[in-house]
């Protein structure tokens, strides 16, 4: 299977923050904000693998700062790194106050994506080539994440059965 670079899947996405996203206190929902992380993801992933994905994980999921009513909210999101049939991908969050030009980093995500064939079971995805320093930290530590992902997810698991669910 050919390997991709992670540029020919990188994602932006922008949107104003108008007041049917805000909450009481003027600032985006953290739901609207998840939304955007899963859709600018699930983009990225059929980018990188050019099939029909789903989302198999949530890893972290850090609201660093608000973003406030009036202020563009800004997404990238790229593959960190491939196994066979998933893929996880970086989403980070900005806000930029659009009167200053005042950019911050508002939050940070890290998902994980299987790749679906044609008869709808996990199907092989292409490795992921990472080409800049930041590419390649998140490809270095990503089996770590995934180690951690695995033990969690058995543990949730062994923690129903004990049980009875």
């Amino acid at each position: 299977m050919e390997e991709k670079r992670v540029s020919d899947s990188r994602t932006l996405m922008t949107d104003l923050v108008l007041p049917p996203d805000t909450n009481s206190h003027g600032t985006i929902f953290g739901g609207r904000v998840m939304a955007y992380v899963d859709k600018i993801a699930s983009i990225t992933a059929m980018r990188h693998c050019r099939m029909p994905v789903v989302t198999a994980s949530s890893d972290s999921f850090d609201f660093l700062a608000p973003i406030k009513l009036g202020e563009a909210v800004q997404l990238e999101a790229f593959v960190t790194w491939t196994h066979h049939t998933s893929m996880e991908i970086f989403c980070r969050i900005e806000s930029e106050d659009l009167l200053t030009g005042e950019r911050r980093l508002t939050g940070t995500s890290y998902l994980t994506f299987v790749a679906l064939g044609e008869d709808g079971k996990p199907a092989l995805v292409p490795t992921i080539v990472p080409e800049t320093e930041e590419e390649l930290w998140h490809f270095k530590t990503a089996a770590d994440r995934r180690d951690t992902r695995l033990k969690r997810r058995k543990e949730r698991i062994d923690s129903d059965r004990r049980h009875g669910r």
